[in-house]
């Protein structure tokens, strides 16, 4: 295979809502460049990107896959990326090594919830940033409100170099406000007729043309002096000018496609190779020290790792982008994270499930390599002697968890692996073995993803079946009123026996109450607890009662016993108590015995000092069409939510509204159903507040049917 140099390689990523047609796209490219004799279909199930088994049967992209093609002497990385927000991660990671951004727009809906969410990522890493306005032959595209919606969301940024002559059904005509031509297609899409722009269209299309100028010039001063001597600028100026100006983020070139048809890709094709930055061509990579990486085919070696696979037959494949330096079929790099060095046996590219052996890739590239034992998603590799360290990339928060359990007893080890497995294949899914909810729970972004993970865990291990369940509530328990309480521990067994006795007040505890009434405070410890809360704990002994010795003991008992809440096995927090008297023996006083005594009185203490459950509320924010807003919002009414507002965000309204979390275990497919997919939601812990009394009523009596189970 042709090796490509630095200044020769672009890296794209297709970006878009679900079905805005990034796959699609990604055929016709191929296509027009010759890498494939046939454009295959996501209907057909025999795309070149959409080759996992589940993609076919779902219909759409689930995993970001690396593909390449060549045109007019550069190499084009296409990274083909899902539209579903449940697949967040797939595309967060593959935006990291891109270059260059292409969002598509469907021209039948305009700018979608996801497209915005996608665009939040983008902005974070300031990727230059292509529109292309795709399905201009559904019956109901509209364009210009397509364009106007993307200025409304990106900016006044966005200018036209394309648009099209008959969207509609009848589309096939293409006007470029760049070159000034007009591009007509055959019925069966391919090679356009390139013809002069006819009259009835020239004054359009000369205006826009004089905008497109305008704007770049804006953004370049010598562009600038040049329109104001020339009152034009050539069509290489404005190239050079629009890739200064999407290197900068300051404009963001829009063009017309009809992915389908093959209509209007082998233009933009054209513009990625003159016109989209190289990675050398791009802001040097900082390091996590602060030091500054060029790009540069001569510098020491360092790669990225972004995307690991396990592949059938040949393991964990990983893919990375070379930051610097030639990587070479053998080397050895080192690990930065851990200090392993890592041989790179062998080197590949990649186009969907094809992969071809090479020798070396150059600085800028993209490839990926198998059987690195200790390198993991977001590890940087090095040349010996180096300490680069690239920024890791930041996957989004989990929206949803889903407890998991094997079906079968005994297959615990087995799931204990698959679930390792699919950790290190997506960094958007946490795995967490809760003590306190005794659970092992999955974190993920939604149904879609935990219908992926529950396919991955059977393909990993064959024959593993699992079960999943809802999730426990961490929900916490305190109190409302001031209790006094005593217990004494005797015990005698024939030698040295246990005896040990304390008086305590347990209060609930606020920030800035004052000491307490008719006690000598003598100390005080205050802890955070782990769990959320404060306990402070005060020893209030006069004439030593109790020796000092055994208030640790004292402490530990009410700690265990804060530890297994009496209503619901709950944690408890954000008690005070004061230990102000107790009686000891001279023989049989031990720690044991005060540890007993006071994890005693404390239970006591605490059932009688109206004893209440508290809850995790969330604020829920959902981003949706306005027109589907009153049925977010009964749904939401429908969960104890108490609404907050209802703001806009560009032409979307924003729901706020505080929700139990016990009311969200099913919101992601509830909202998916009611909405098509056309809103996104995100929740973020709150506070703990009391359940409701029916609710308290409920958990209790569920919670002593568990132990009255447990004890039989």
């Amino acid at each position: 295979m042709t090796n490509f140099d630095t200044a020769h390689v672009k890296n794209i990523v297709l970006l878009g809502h679900a079905g805005s047609g990034k796959t699609t796209l990604t055929e016709s490219m191929l296509f027009e460049a010759g890498i494939t004799t046939r454009r295959g279909s996501v209907e057909e199930r025999n795309t070149v990107s959409d080759f996992y088994e589940l993609e076919q049967e779902r219909g759409n992209s689930i995993f970001s896959k690396l593909l390449h093609t060549q045109w007019r002497g550069y190499k084009i990385n296409i990274l083909d990326t899902p539209g579903y927000d449940d697949f967040a991660g797939e595309v967060v990671s593959s935006l990291r090594v891109a270059d260059t951004g292409i969002m598509l727009l469907n021209a039948s809906f305009g700018v979608e919830v996801g497209t915005d969410i996608i665009w939040e990522y983008t902005e974070k890493f300031k990727t230059p940033m292509i529109f292309a306005v795709n399905k201009l032959d559904q019956d109901k595209a509209d364009f210009d409100k397509t364009v106007r919606q993307a200025k409304d969301h990106f900016g006044r940024n966005v200018v036209v170099v394309q648009y099209p002559l008959n969207a509609g059904l009848g589309f096939n005509t293409i006007i470029d406000v760049l070159r000034m031509t007009m591009y007509q297609f055959p019925d069966s899409g391919g090679k356009p007729k390139k013809l002069p722009i006819p009259a009835e269209e020239k004054e359009k299309a000369d205006q826009m043309h004089k905008e497109l100028i305008e704007a770049i010039a804006e953004n370049d001063e010598s562009l600038m002096e040049k329109y104001f001597d020339k009152g034009e600028l050539d069509e290489d100026e404005m190239k050079i000018g629009l890739k200064k100006a999407m290197i900068n983020h300051d404009l963001f070139p829009l063009f017309c496609v009809c992915a389908k048809k093959n209509m209007g890709s082998g233009r933009l094709m054209g513009f990625i190779d003159n016109v989209c930055p190289s990675a050398n061509e791009m802001p040097p990579q900082k390091t996590i020290s602060g030091d500054l990486l060029p790009c540069d085919a001569n510098g020491a070696p360092c790669i990225f790792i972004y995307k690991t696979m396990s592949e059938a037959h040949i393991g964990e494949m990983s893919f990375f982008k070379v930051y610097s330096g030639t990587i070479k079929t053998g080397m050895e790099l080192v690990n930065e994270s851990n200090g392993v060095t890592e041989k790179l046996n062998q080197l590949y590219v990649v186009e969907g499930s094809k992969r071809t052996l090479i020798n070396e890739l150059y600085a800028g590239d993209i490839g990926a390599t198998i059987k690195l034992k200790h390198t993991h998603v977001n590890n940087t590799l090095h040349a010996r002697g180096k300490n680069y360290e690239l920024p890791p990339i930041e996957f989004p928060a989990p929206l949803m968890s889903i407890a998991i359990e094997p079906a079968q007893k005994g297959d615990e080890e087995k799931l204990s692996i698959a679930l390792h497995q699919v950790q290190e294949e997506d960094p958007t899914v946490i795995v967490e073995v809760s003590q306190e909810l005794r659970q092992t729970l999955i974190h993920c972004q939604g149904e879609l993803h935990l219908s992926v993970i529950k396919w991955k865990l059977e393909h990993i291990s064959k024959g593993l079946n699992v079960r999943f369940t809802k999730p426990r509530i961490p929900y916490r328990e305190t109190i409302r009123k001031s209790i006094q309480s005593n217990y004494r521990h005797k015990k005698q067994s024939g030698g040295a026996g246990q005896f040990g006795e304390v008086y305590m007040q347990v209060e609930p505890w606020h920030e800035g109450m004052a000491d307490p009434k008719g006690f000598s405070v003598r100390g005080r410890d205050e802890y955070k607890l782990d769990w959320g809360g404060k306990l402070v704990f005060l020893n209030c002994i006069v004439g030593g009662a109790i020796d000092t010795r055994f208030l640790p003991s004292i402490l530990k008992g009410v700690m265990e016993k804060m530890q297994v809440g009496p209503l619901t096995g709950s944690y408890v927090r954000d008690v005070r108590v004061s230990v102000y008297d107790g009686k000891m023996h001279p023989v049989d006083s031990n720690d044991i015995s005060f540890k007993i005594a006071g994890l005693m009185a404390f239970k006591q203490a605490f059932q009688q000092a109206d004893p209440q459950i508290l809850e995790p509320v969330y604020t829920v924010t959902v981003l949706c069409p306005d027109e589907l807003s009153g049925n977010i919002i009964s749904d939401l009414q429908t969960r104890r939510a108490i609404m907050e507002g209802i703001d806009t965000e560009g032409h979307f309204t924003k729901i706020i509204a505080k929700v139990p979390l016990a009311e969200m275990h099913d919101y992601s497919s509830s909202l998916r159903s009611i909405t098509q997919g056309r809103a996104k939601f995100r929740m973020e812990f709150h506070e703990y507040t009391a359940v409701p009394f029916e609710i308290q009523r409920r958990l209790i009596d569920e919670y002593n049917k568990v132990l009255v189970k447990e004890e039989a």
